[in-house]
């Protein structure tokens, strides 16, 4: 099997369009040096919203909301997303982005502070998605939190899984590079995971956590 073009992949990562909100929240993340998930991964983050018919939904990483209001767009029109990041003024960013697309306050809880503090406070098995995209260092530690969050049946997903071709290179060994590596390794291994690494953007790893065996 020979792999798809450049041309192919372009056309793949951008085939759902982005409208003009998702576009001004673009501008706002290059304004203040954010990095937000690409218009393949957000699609994709939708797509999985939707299909959960998600509820409750955590995201790490708010950034100006790109990834936020993809989520949103693919929630239950009741759903609540709690997104937490530690700089306020992405939030207030985020959360003139939320508006501008009509979401009413109630579906988004901005936290702010450090995702690693913010989480062991939320409610274990409560949430349909956890999505990350925070310090990469920490991913490890972040699907700790998000496996004891998840309902049965729930979805956590990392953004940048493949790490600007890092990972999938052995000779770089970069702290970052290296986290992101074992942790797909890890998902990949646990028996209690259903895990995809689909090559869109910068990677996006996904996995369902399955249903406990009934005793």
């Amino acid at each position: 099997m020979t792999a798809p073009s450049t041309a192919s992949w372009t056309y793949a990562d951008s085939y759902v369009a982005e409208d003009d909100l998702l576009a001004a929240a673009r501008a706002r993340a290059e304004e203040v040096g954010v990095t937000p998930i690409g218009q393949g991964g957000g699609a994709a983050l939708r797509f999985l919203a939707s299909v959960l018919d998600a509820r409750a939904v955590v995201e790490v990483g708010t950034g100006t909301g790109v990834s936020g209001l993809w989520l949103l767009r693919g929630m239950r029109a009741d759903g609540v997303l709690t997104t937490v990041d530690i700089e306020a003024e992405h939030q207030r960013l985020a959360r003139q982005t939320f508006t501008e697309a009509g979401i009413p306050t109630q579906r988004a809880r901005t936290i702010a502070g450090s995702a690693l503090e913010v989480l062991p406070r939320l409610t274990d098995g409560h949430y349909d998605l956890v999505f990350c995209d925070g310090e990469k260092t920490e991913y490890g530690e972040y699907l700790t939190e998000a496996l004891r969050l998840l309902r049965p049946g729930g979805v956590v997903a990392f953004d940048n899984a493949l790490w600007h071709d890092r990972v999938a290179d052995p000779a770089q060994r970069d702290e970052e590079t290296v986290t992101v590596r074992d942790l797909g390794r890890t998902v990949a291994e646990r028996d209690d995971l259903v895990p995809l690494l689909l090559p869109i953007g910068d990677g996006l790893l996904v996995a369902k956590k399955e249903w406990a065996p009934e005793a």
